[in-house]
């Protein structure tokens, strides 16, 4: 895994977050798990969360939402002690859909008790080669350090999740 922060080219603002993993899968197998209720359902939020989807629209403008669901008991002390709900209702908006390739989309955070929301551009990159398949997200820092790390840890969980889904797959 790489965790990378890079500046945009464009002063004062965010940095992005980029996470790496190569898997010996295809990009058909990577891309549906990103892009299907069912991919989603099977690896999507870290450790001690699940997530059930609720809709996507897999184009341009198109959404996906889904709940993201406490279940372990320490991120159910965790969300109680933040004062946030067990159950949070998710939104993301697809800006760029380029199948098995390339995915960008803007993800509302409006889930962090007294901060305005605002939205977070992320990209996953899914690019075959000999080793297998190497996929790429980048993600925009959130709006501290804290919840920067939060969201690169939580990141790595749901990515450490989505490699266990591919390594039981029926060859």
């Amino acid at each position: 895994m790489t965790t990378t922060p890079a500046h945009r080219a464009s002063p004062g603002l965010p940095k992005r977050i980029t996470l790496e993993r190569t898997w010996k899968a295809t990009a058909q197998e990577v891309w549906a798990l990103w892009t299907t209720k069912d991919g989603i359902e099977a690896w999507w939020g870290p450790e001690g969360f699940r997530v059930e989807v609720r809709a996507i629209d897999l184009r341009p403008g198109g959404e996906l939402r889904y709940a993201m669901i406490a279940t372990g008991p320490d991120q159910v002390a965790f969300m109680k002690r933040e004062g946030m709900p067990l159950v949070q209702e998710c939104r993301l908006t697809f800006s760029e859909v380029t199948p098995p390739r390339r995915l960008a989309y803007l993800h509302l955070a409006d889930f962090i008790p007294g901060v305005e929301p605002y939205d977070v551009a992320t990209v996953v990159e899914i690019v075959p080669g000999p080793a297998g398949v190497r996929m790429t997200l980048t993600f925009d820092a959130m709006h501290d350090e804290l919840w920067t790390e939060r969201a690169a840890m939580g990141w790595g969980m749901e990515l450490d999740k989505l490699g266990r889904v591919l390594a039981g797959r029926a060859p």
